[in-house]
């Protein structure tokens, strides 16, 4: 995705990698790649430097992107190691479920708010931010999903039936002389 100046619209650079809390969910910027004349540099966006995020990422002026060393206040986040992004997948119970090979995040607020899971060459179901559990070095851990029993179509019909079951002779003759 290209990151844009503001007044100009002229291109500074494209958005590399995401850079996710593993404790808040939040994304705190972008590493992005700046062509310049026979050199490439990845330079850091802030979150709260971007004006409009769309179809292309659009701030004030390129002096908003810095070398990630020059954010103190990422420096222990870096060091951390704990990724959400391109890290294992796994259950509380172990079972393992991908790799996080995308996210999708409220461009408003930048939380996260689904994780992309995929195993070999196939996608995995979404799982929301809601159901991680913990996030560490070695794996991102899920809650383990309750799978609603399968049900036969006759259960489902005695299912349906069951109020109707539960009521007494007496109690169906006390309704009626209610109703007259």
């Amino acid at each position: 995705m290209p990151v844009t100046d503001d007044l100009s619209e002229e291109a500074i650079g494209t958005i590399s990698d995401v850079l996710i809390h593993p404790d808040t969910a939040k994304i705190e910027g972008f590493f992005v790649n700046v062509h310049q004349f026979l050199r490439s540099e990845q330079l850091f966006l802030g979150t709260s430097d971007i004006l409009h995020f769309g179809n292309r990422v659009r701030v004030r002026d390129e002096d908003v992107l810095s070398p990630v060393e020059d954010r103190l206040r990422l420096r222990s986040l870096l060091e951390d190691g704990r990724l959400i992004l391109g890290q294992r997948i796994i259950t509380e119970s172990g079972r393992f479920v991908g790799m996080c090979r995308d996210v999708q995040f409220e461009t408003k607020t930048f939380l996260l708010e689904w994780l992309f899971p995929r195993r070999f060459f196939r996608w995995g179901k979404p799982i929301p931010r809601q159901n991680i559990v913990q996030v560490r070095l070695d794996a991102v851990v899920v809650r383990d999903l309750v799978l609603p029993a399968k049900v036969t179509p006759a259960e489902a019909v005695l299912k349906t039936l069951e109020p109707l079951t539960n009521t007494t002779p007496a109690s169906r003759v006390a309704r009626r002389m209610h109703r007259h």
